[in-house]
């Protein structure tokens, strides 16, 4: 059967009001603090060491080819420095387009997908929006956001639509390419089974079999094409270890543990069940609404049709992603979409055939409730938790000023959640929502200020600024160069004879290092100490540095060492 067509004025309904409040939303959360390291922070070092150095072909990071990443994201961010200047707001405005678009393209699956379904292209972006693990890592100026986008947009090319029920071959394939110049291969991996296992939920693949291969395999290569016209001009100009890299081990390493060339990868190497235990992170609100499971259980078939391709995707994927050994929460996300799809549906199906259990209260979105008001009261007492001294720690004594304000906030959530009626799967979706939203807020007000490098940053580019090399202590990451738009690599040291010879060679240079704790050495003889994450990034001259591991009592620096707390600065002291 055909799809239902649907005027302009209904398609413009269904995006109100879900497609401003995500996009106010989003706006308020990435902007409200800077960008994070280590995530935003490498992607925009990469687009800013091309830029500094007019490089397109061949991304760069400290002075080296970086085979981890294929160049759309960086193109695109240095496309719009063209228009706007070097900033980190187009980066961050990219990543909001980039989550409206998804929500945009779901709706128009579900349209596709479930022609007999209206409500259902005015649900699933609810639910997607709802997810708190994707709106967070929404915030991240990295690659899967693209990447999810791409995907849905390629899988959107398959279904049918109005008066023509074959595939657009040419834009399933051009979608795949720019996934695949995205984050490489394996943009494969999250569009093949729909299209592997067309006939169990496409009609036009039962009765074309061969057309639904054949044109399928040209879009492939076509897609191929596309990451191979980038990808061979850059291997050869990146040198013979970039190569490598690029063709070989990002991809190969990431899949197999005895692969010598990848040990460096196997810190995401996780057991098989690893993705199971993190599904209820990454369904959160709706792993803890009971009658979306009692949705899902009671699916029976013969399952529509739309059910059969949120199936033939999700299910392999999952279980492919379980085998390989590298893994990351966010390696999924492109299938949050499918998902959204999916409960959408079960719950669709559910108030058709049993409306008992649609409406059924104890079904309800109490459990998230309760969570909510118990929140709320934790928030409310923690001030007086923080001065009786029953509570410690960084987070606690930096929420207790803010924290009863919060806790009207979850009261409020609370109180929503427990409502009964009509409109139950919005009313979550807000609070799920509005709930991140508010996270997002108590990080930036309390926990921000350990993540925020662009003290160190400006003190490097001062010394840049001043043709004093850099170096630093263990494994660079990016985080400084593009906040100090820093022009020159940082040389990576080793302790020992590493340090000594660089400072030898550069009795005027500064090394960064990063230590747990601090002692007296530091607060004396550094030239800055900031705290990041659990830790301290402190700042030496290099001599003073080599001198301390070497035994010997460094000169007294000319200037007291530079403390670096929350937005205040303050000089000498214990910090």
């Amino acid at each position: 059967m055909l799809p239902t067509t649907y005027s302009r004025s209904e398609h413009l309904r269904a995006l109100w009001p879900w497609l401003p409040l995500w996009t106010l939303a989003a706006l308020l959360a990435i902007f409200s603090h800077g960008p994070m390291p280590l995530y935003s922070t490498r992607t925009l070092a990469v687009a800013w060491e091309m830029w500094a150095h007019g490089e397109w072909l061949v991304p760069h990071i400290n002075g080296q080819p970086y085979s981890e990443k294929a160049p759309l994201l960086f193109w695109l961010i240095q496309a719009g420095w063209a228009v706007f200047g070097v900033n980190d707001i187009w980066p961050r405005l990219l990543e909001v387009i980039f989550g409206g678009t998804q929500l945009v393209l779901v709706a128009m699956l579900a349209r596709r997908l479930f022609p007999q379904r209206p409500w259902m292209a005015r649900a699933a972006p609810w639910m997607l929006l709802a997810l708190g693990y994707a709106f967070l890592f929404g915030l991240q100026i990295m690659y899967d956001t693209l990447l999810s986008t791409w995907t849905l947009a390629a899988l959107l090319c398959l279904t049918p639509k109005p008066h023509r029920v074959e595939p657009r071959w040419w834009l399933f394939g051009l979608c795949l390419g720019l996934g695949l110049l995205t984050k490489g291969p394996v943009m494969l991996l999250h569009v093949a089974f729909p299209w592997l296992l067309g006939p169990l939920w496409s009609d036009w693949a039962r009765q074309h079999r061969g057309r639904w291969y054949g044109r399928g395999t040209l879009s492939l290569l076509l897609g191929a094409g596309m990451l191979l016209a980038w990808a061979l001009p850059a291997g050869f100009a990146g040198g013979e270890a970039y190569r490598q890299k690029l063709f070989f081990t990002q991809t190969a390493g990431r899949m197999v543990d005895g692969l010598p060339q990848a040990q460096d990868l196997q810190s995401h190497a996780r057991p098989f069940w690893w993705y199971l235990m993190a599904l209820p992170a990454l369904l959160f609100p709706f792993s803890l609404w009971p009658r979306l499971w009692v949705a899902l259980a009671t699916l029976r078939r013969p399952l529509e049709s739309g059910l059969r391709f949120a199936l033939c995707w999700l299910l392999p994927v999952l279980v492919t992603f379980s085998l390989i050994s590298g893994k990351q929460l966010y390696y999924p996300l492109p299938e949050l979409g499918g998902v959204a799809l999916l409960m959408a549906a079960a719950i669709a199906v559910l108030r058709e055939r049993r409306p008992a259990l649609a409406t059924n209260g104890w079904l309800g979105t109490w459990p998230l409730a309760l969570g909510a008001i118990a929140l709320a009261v934790f928030l409310f007492v923690l001030p007086l938790l923080v001065a009786g001294n029953h509570l410690h720690g960084d987070w606690p004594d930096a929420a207790a000023p803010y924290s009863r304000y919060f806790s009207v906030v979850f009261l409020l959530l609370g109180g929503l959640l427990l409502l009964r009626g009509r409109g139950e799967l919005r009313r979550l979706a807000v609070a799920g929502l509005i709930g991140a939203l508010t996270l997002n807020s108590l990080f930036t007000l309390t926990l921000w200020p350990r993540y925020d490098l662009r003290p160190s940053a400006r003190l490097l580019h001062d010394a840049e600024s001043l043709h004093e090399p850099i170096g630093y202590l263990g494994d660079y990451a990016g985080q400084f160069h593009f906040a100090g738009r820093l022009r020159h690599p940082i040389v990576r040291l080793n302790e020992g004879e590493s340090l000594q010879a660089f400072a030898r060679a550069h009795p005027r240079g500064v090394v960064v290092a990063h230590t747990d704790k601090l002692d007296p050495d530091d607060l004396r003889y550094a030239l800055l100490v900031q705290p990041f994450r659990t830790g301290w990034v402190v700042i030496w001259p290099a001599r003073s540095l080599a001198d301390l591991r070497a035994g010997h009592t460094p000169p007294e620096p000319p200037q007291p060492t530079q403390v670096y707390q929350a937005d205040n600065w303050r000089y000498g002291g214990q910090p």
